[in-house]
């Protein structure tokens, strides 16, 4: 992999200790497992917190 995918800049090699990773220095791609999952969040509604205001 010698050119970026994102903008075909050349990528830089980034080495510390033992790990070594790539990465482009002109829009900051960089070979690194994401995990891009979510879980959604739930929004309390008004009388939700209301009511929970009130028990308590």
């Amino acid at each position: 992999m010698d050119e970026c995918p994102r903008c075909q800049s050349p990528l830089e090699r980034l080495s510390l200790g033992e790990v070594t990773t790539i990465a482009c220095g002109r829009c900051g791609f960089a070979d690194v497992p994401v995990d891009h999952e979510s879980k959604p969040v739930e929004i309390e509604s008004w009388r939700d917190a209301f009511n929970r205001f009130y028990d308590s």
